[in-house]
């Protein structure tokens, strides 16, 4: 497909913000596609390079993606910056350059989407010694190319700031609405593959009959399911007629797969994690009974006597690829199993909680203190489970989840089959959308950050107020540092970021609020910690918002 032909789509959708609409441009595009082109074009519909499930960046940020802006059309740095503030936005800084600056070649060739999207994946490729130059290159190499139109899209993809509001519901959406099938299936798909370009695929060449047949594969993460908030233990042990108690632990979501010696660890947000947690992976040779399992964990930082510590001390380990023999030793793990979604050939995921945590503990041989099956007890009995909620209040533990043990593991999905229980109003996990450079001794950092909610049919991120207390001298470093490297549009102060940033933020209340799009504000949000843990994709969403919003009414 020639790349100008998926631009006319992108302006299209660009143009409206009406969700029906979107979905039928989606749709239109993916039936007019063929299958090969297909696994390509439903990440672009989105302006990704890579599926979820692959954990690569291609290290183009904002000032870079100037100096290649300035480089391609012959202009001044100076010139791109200032076309920038006005615009606001590299695409059309870079649609502007193309059209006027550019002499334009006799012997121009068209630009494919193929071609757009392997030069966009070497970017990730291209490490080491001169790497800048040899991005620059690859880059560049399209945008001499480009239609003025082309080189606003191809900016925006490889900086991920496409602005055409189509996220993964809208695909989601497309997929079922092009090939008539249910959304329900496309979205079950999804969460064993991970990656939409392969369902529209399998959608189009086998129907729903194949979305069904998609199995479980060991060494490919899983989406995995997440709980809901509940106001009292009491109110969440009246939801089910059988009920299962664990504690509530503040680590590390961690998916283990073992497949005979090999042994792979995600984190929830899909990431590799194998390197980093050395001892996971020989304590699970050890003590994973089965040829072929996948297992859901929470790792936890402990002390010498085995007693929980902060998740801070924790993402010390989750975030680094060097020092990790050192870092073993000084922050040590351990390793609480809680479910499993495959045994040797055999997906555990239709199945109840209560086969699951009996097969579960048939399959782990325990190594104490280090790798082990979580706190857990059956019982209907309010009593009982109210001093099983104390004990591990008492354990600095994080509260108390209290399952349905007759529900199937829903990946993805918050479905209600799971509920936590806290002592505190529930935190948000927001993400960072702008920022504005403090004052005095704040000079040198970001020091007020505008936080968002993800709205998940449209991928917009709506504000819904600044932050600017809770973090110590060295988070604002950090995050000034990270920020940085995301800065899409700077005016005076103010600067625009790419939206990568998860923080777990605390508030005292949620206000309604017409100032910000979510139309809701937090008064007085903290920060409580990073969420390393937690891609953009994770964070709470708007109806989230709205839920918290109404119990606290």
């Amino acid at each position: 497909m020639k790349y100008s032909d998926l631009c006319i789509y992108y302006e299209r959708l660009e143009e409206t913000t009406k969700n029906l609409e979107m979905r039928d441009i989606v749709a239109e595009l993916f039936k007019e596609v063929s299958s090969d082109e297909l696994e390509v074009i439903a990440l672009a519909a989105m302006g990704r390079i890579y599926p979820s499930s692959v954990d690569k960046d291609v290290g183009i940020a904002g000032k870079l993606m100037q100096k290649i802006i300035s480089r391609a059309y012959g202009a001044t740095q100076k010139e791109v910056v200032e076309k920038f503030k006005e615009t606001g936005d590299l695409g059309k800084t870079a649609e502007y350059f193309c059209r006027n600056k550019r002499q334009r070649s006799l012997m121009k060739k068209d630009i494919t989407v193929e071609k757009v999207f392997r030069n966009l994946r070497s970017l990730s490729e291209t490490v080491g010694s001169g790497s800048e130059g040899r991005k620059e290159g690859l880059v560049k190499e399209l945008l001499v190319s480009a239609e003025p139109v082309e080189a606003r899209y191809i900016v925006r993809t490889t900086i991920q700031e496409m602005r055409i509001g189509v996220g993964e519901g809208t695909v989601r959406d497309a997929i079922a609405k092009a090939f008539g099938v249910s959304s329900d299936k496309v979205e079950d798909a999804y969460f064993k593959l991970i990656d939409y370009g392969k369902v529209a695929r399998i959608a189009k060449e086998e129907g729903e009959e194949g979305l069904e047949d998609i199995e479980i594969e060991v060494g490919r993460p899983l989406m995995v399911m997440l709980a809901e908030r509940s106001e009292s233990l009491e109110q969440a042990f009246g939801e089910y007629e059988n009920v299962a108690l664990e504690v509530k632990l503040d680590g590390f979501r961690g998916q283990i797969h073992k497949d005979g010696d090999r042994i792979t660890l995600f984190s929830r947000r899909l990431e590799d994690k194998t390197e980093q947690f050395p001892e996971v992976v020989e304590w699970a040779r050890e003590c994973l009974k089965p040829d072929r399992c996948i297992i859901d964990s929470e790792i936890v930082a402990v002390d010498d006597s085995g007693k929980p510590l902060v998740f801070q001390n924790l993402s010390k380990r989750i975030q680094r690829k060097y020092d990790i023999e050192r870092l073993k030793s000084e922050i040590p793990v351990q390793v609480n199993c809680f479910d499993l979604f495959f045994v040797d050939g055999e997906n555990y995921m239709e199945k109840d909680l209560r086969t699951r945590w009996k097969k579960l503990c048939e399959i782990v041989k325990e190594k104490e203190g280090k790798f082990r099956l979580v706190e857990h007890i059956e019982t209907d009995d309010l009593e009982e489970a109210n001093k099983f909620y104390q004990k591990a209040l008492r354990e600095n533990q994080e509260g108390l989840m209290v399952k349905n043990l007759d529900a199937s593991y829903q990946p993805g999905k918050r479905v209600g089959y799971w509920q936590k229980v806290k002592e505190v109003m529930e935190p948000l996990d927001l993400v960072i959308v702008e920022g504005i450079w403090g004052e005095g001794k704040r000079s040198n950092w970001i020091s007020s950050l505008m936080l968002a909610v993800r709205d998940p049919d449209t991928g917009e991120f709506l504000k819904t107020g600044k932050m600017a207390t809770g973090m110590t001298e060295e988070e604002f470093a950090e995050i000034t540092r990270k920020m940085e490297d995301l800065i899409v549009k700077e005016e005076g102060r103010r600067v625009k970021v790419r939206p990568e940033l998860v923080v777990e933020v605390g508030y005292e209340e949620i206000q309604k609020s017409p100032k910000y799009k979510s139309g809701y504000a937090l008064r007085f949000p903290r920060m409580i910690r990073f969420r390393y843990n937690k891609s953009p994709e994770d964070a709470d969403t708007i109806e989230r918002l709205k839920n918290l919003y109404n119990k606290q009414k």
